[in-house]
């Protein structure tokens, strides 16, 4: 296949295709099979997800696939420890699409794969487990969604504090009343990111193919501070921090608030803390508006302070009392609830990562076999990645801006607008992405 073709399938209008390729892989798992699974992207989370997912009874790992040959070495020794044999080591994804005994397709990569590379998946009849954030910006996550809808496969985002049990009973207690009507929810996001310097463009190192890695992004230089990890802090192919992390906890307070898409978000986000290559903002303040209720984003990453302690903080403020939920530095998981004299009620807390992540991935599987949607559909992190990527839009654009969330559009702001989208490589990517 030419790489002209690599991304034709997320045609709506190639309904002959999609069919073709849907009929390549299982539509469903009965409940005597192993699941079998390519990870794609394998460097960081990737690893932790290849240790996971083969740590599951019911699945095997087929495939590792990674664009950079020097990171898929513990990837591997993992997944072989665990089975007793190697998965096989490919490069491009298309190898293991083109496999009819897999099933699914894990994505690890950075943001700017994570939609295309789950519409390929997706039109090749497999499911996917595709890490947050769903997508690079708003039309892009749109987009996606229509794919899964037309190939009715099975996605689950990695937004895993949905299947988390502490998550899940706080949820149930706000929702239940009992600290009254909650009309705001505030996020403080103090999660300290160093200060990266600057670095030269330089050729790109032995054993990386980067064209594959830049994919359907704009193409630019090799940079080390445009690529592992540091993407997250490039315009081209992330979406700063509140994608990073907002994607978790503005999800958390759409879910306890039961709200959808804002209607207005204002705010300021800035780099205030390090003169070094980041292009995204290391300060924002970011509300989002709803006709009677508010969610509100703090971010700072030049600190190590946080609120009480915890480094990802959740306060729900309601007519009777108030709760604090979030991530404590050390990886606790807890929350608080204080009754309206401010007394502390309750008190939970879980130790371990691997609460909310084991679960998520057993939805995950489960869903395959059964069909049903899973706890983090496409469709509802679509909505709460939208509110990362409006985040995003104002900062950008330097202004508030109005949001119509029937047609998910800024009327009247071409400025604002250009950002709800992005370009696209013209020999990777279809007619649709290009025109997204």
């Amino acid at each position: 296949m030419k790489r002209r073709g690599f991304l034709r399938s997320v045609s709506g209008g190639v309904a002959a295709s999609v069919a073709a390729r849907a009929a390549a892989g299982r539509s469903t798992v009965s409940a005597n099979d192993k699941i079998a699974v390519a990870m794609m992207g394998v460097r960081a989370r990737g690893k932790d997800l290849t240790r996971f997912f083969s740590s599951q009874p019911d699945v095997e790992i087929r495939y590792i696939c990674d664009v950079d040959a020097n990171v898929v070495g513990p990837a591997m020794e993992i997944a072989e420890k665990a089975q007793g044999r190697r998965p096989q080591l490919i490069e491009d994804i298309r190898h293991a699409l083109d496999d009819k005994a897999v099933d699914a397709v894990v994505i690890a990569t950075p943001t700017h794969w994570h939609a295309p590379g789950t519409v390929l998946a997706c039109e090749a009849g497999k499911d996917v487990y595709v890490e947050k954030p769903l997508s690079h910006n708003v039309r892009e996550g749109r987009l996606l969604v229509e794919a899964v809808r037309r190939t009715k496969r099975v996605v689950q985002v990695g937004t895993q504090s949905r299947s988390r049990p502490i998550t899940q009973r706080f949820v149930e207690y706000v929702q239940s009343g009992k600290i009254g009507k909650v009309h705001m929810a505030k996020v403080a996001n103090i999660e300290f990111r160093p200060d990266i310097g600057h670095r030269p463009d330089e050729p790109v190192p032995p054993g990386v193919n980067y064209d594959l890695w830049t994919g359907p992004a704009p193409m630019l230089p090799f940079n080390r501070n445009r690529f592992h990890n540091t993407y997250k802090w490039q315009w081209n192919y992330g979406t700063g921090e509140i994608g990073n992390n907002g994607s978790h906890w503005l999800d958390l307070c759409r879910w306890v608030l039961g709200v959808e898409l804002p209607n207005e978000i204002s705010g300021m986000g800035r780099k205030l803390g390090f003169d070094d290559d980041k292009q995204t903002p290391d300060t924002d303040n970011i509300t989002f508006n709803y006709d009677h209720k508010v969610i509100a984003w703090e971010e700072r990453q030049w600190t190590p302070y946080g609120f009480e302690g915890s480094e990802n903080t959740m306060l729900f403020y309601g007519t009777e009392g108030m709760a604090h939920a979030g991530r404590w530095v050390g990886g606790r998981y807890a929350f608080k609830i204080f009754d309206d004299k401010g007394s502390l009620i309750r008190y939970e807390e879980e130790d371990t990562f691997e609460t909310g992540i084991i679960p998520h991935i057993r939805n995950f599987i489960d869903c395959m076999r059964t069909r049903q949607k899973p706890v983090a559909d496409v469709e509802s992190q679509h909505v709460s990645t939208t509110l990362c990527h409006l985040g995003n839009v104002v900062v950008r654009s330097g202004r508030n801006i109005r949001f119509d969330a029937a047609t998910e559009t800024i009327p009247g702001d071409p400025d604002a607008s250009q950002y709800l989208k992005r370009e696209y490589r013209d020999h990777w990517s279809s007619e649709p992405f290009r025109r997204a």
